[in-house]
Order: structure tokens, then C-alpha cells, then sequence
């Protein structure tokens, strides 16, 4: 059984901060590169953060500074702690193993206010 479940979104004021959680199957988590992707009613799906097994991260510049994407090996979870938040980072969250053809449903983060 394949599972990607993202938690941890909400409703947040500009300047606040959120954590998402993405509880991922121990199969595709070891052996891939996890990434945080957002898309926004009307734009692209674009890559947020990613990171390796062994703790490398990248980050997309308008992010870059605000979050931090991090993981959980044994608990075969990533996190991506949302600090600063702004207007532009509302969008339906999800967590992707590199390569892979796997999905969760999303989280949504809406910043208003």
C-alpha cells in the first residue's frame, strides 16, 4: 500500500507560520529524494524545497530563507516549517518522492489577512 498524507495546513495571517508534515510509506522514503511542491489556483505546480537522504537541501529563491524543509528517517516523515508567511505562498501543498509517480492529496495553506 502506497501512502503520501500531508497535514499541517491551515488558514494564517501574513507573517505567521505554519508546519506541514508529510507521513510517507518507508519503501519510497529511503530510497529517494523527498520535495515539498505547491500549486496555486491558475499557476503551475512548482517545487518548493527538497531533500536527501543524507540531509541536502535546495530551496526555490522565493522561499529561500523563510523555510526549512527537513526529515525524519526512522518516522518516515518530512516536515517544512513555513516561517514569514506571505499572500503568494497560498496554495495546495504536497509532498513528492523524486522520480516517482506517487502523490498525496495536498494540504491546503492559506495566507489572508
Amino acid at each position: 500500500q502506497v501512502q503520501l498524507v500531508e497535514s499541517g495546513g491551515g488558514l494564517v495571517q501574513p507573517g505567521g507560520s505554519l508546519r506541514l508534515s508529510c507521513a510517507a510509506s518507508g519503501s519510497m522514503f529511503s530510497m529517494n529524494v523527498m520535495g515539498w511542491y505547491r500549486q496555486a489556483p491558475g499557476k503551475q505546480r512548482e517545487l518548493v524545497a527538497e531533500i536527501t537522504s543524507g540531509g541536502s537541501t535546495n530551496y526555490t529563491d522565493s522561499v529561500k530563507g523563510r523555510f526549512t524543509i527537513s526529515r525524519d528517517n526512522a518516522k518516515n516523515t518530512v516536515y517544512l516549517q513555513m516561517n514569514s508567511l506571505k499572500p503568494e505562498d497560498t496554495a495546495v501543498y504536497y509532498c513528492h518522492p523524486k522520480l516517482s509517480r506517487y502523490w498525496g492529496q495536498g494540504t491546503q495553506v492559506t495566507v489572508s489577512s
